[in-house]
């Protein structure tokens, strides 16, 4: 199966941010894919308000993601923002992930917030509770967002559950050290849970002349295909850019058979 990673710079504006959608979801179609995946925060990038951004996953944001990729016959990985909770007065969002196309309608709220690193997800954003994974050419798919990338078990969860392949949507933050740690996770959770890893963040914005400000993590770019034994199979810079890679569900098998890491893992 061919699969393409969208390393792409989103802004403030919806509008703008889906013809970034449209754009690379048409060359990745051109270039035989049949499933693209989108970082996190492509309906708005973090730094920005996303109360007022937020609706259902059949709201008109969602549905021309949809009709993208029904148009293309694609399947269509991005996040999004759902509303949340209303608690106490405190209007919150949720961090989503749409995937949508042939045969294909699911999505997955991120569940490990990001409160590290002076930024604090959870003042704004409801956490999720529950792994997700989906089916595309026979092919099992799990879900996960940024920060979940430190946290293993959500990784062999959704291999357990019949995942050949993990996803990961970013948008991760910048600073000493944090590109590195970003590919070491990325590597580590594909051998934890013998499978690809498909790790999709956002662009550098430095790397387009753009100045970020405060603490919004706002994407570092290297985003990556990684096999289950955690070797680096591709891997862009930090720019915008669209990568491809072929994946063959006998090099899980393989590893598996191998490396037997689930079969042998003890629940505590």
């Amino acid at each position: 199966m061919r699969i393409a990673l969208a390393q792409i710079i989103t802004g403030r504006e919806p509008d703008r941010n889906l013809d970034l959608v449209r754009d690379y979801a048409r060359q990745a179609k051109a270039g035989g894919a049949e499933l693209v995946v989108f970082p996190e925060a492509t309906m708005r990038a973090f730094g920005n308000s996303l109360l007022d951004i937020a609706e259902p996953l059949d709201g008109p944001w969602a549905a021309q993601v949809r009709a993208i990729a029904a148009e293309l016959g694609i399947v269509i990985v991005a996040g999004m923002f759902t509303p949340g909770s209303s608690a106490a007065g405190a209007r919150k969002v949720r961090n989503t992930l749409l995937v949508t196309g042939p045969g294909v309608d699911a999505s997955y709220d991120k569940i490990h917030l990001y409160d590290a690193f002076g930024f604090a997800e959870s003042d704004t954003v409801d956490g999720g509770s529950q792994p997700v994974t989906f089916d595309v050419g026979g092919v099992t798919f799990g879900l996960a967002t940024c920060y979940d990338v430190r946290f293993p078990d959500l990784f062999m969860e959704n291999a357990e559950r019949g995942a050949l392949v993990n996803i990961v949507c970013a948008s991760w933050g910048a600073g000493p050290g944090k590109i590195e740690q970003w590919k070491l996770l990325s590597r580590a959770r594909a051998a934890d849970s013998t499978t690809f890893v498909l790790a999709c963040g956002q662009g550098d914005p430095a790397s387009v002349g753009l100045e970020t400000k405060g603490a919004a993590p706002t994407g570092v770019g290297h985003s990556a295909v990684v096999s289950p034994f955690g070797e680096v199979l591709q891997e862009l810079d930090g720019a915008p850019g669209l990568l491809f890679a072929d994946l063959d569900p006998a090099v899980v098998d393989d590893a598996r058979t191998k490396l037997p890491v689930l079969a042998n893992r003890h629940k505590f």
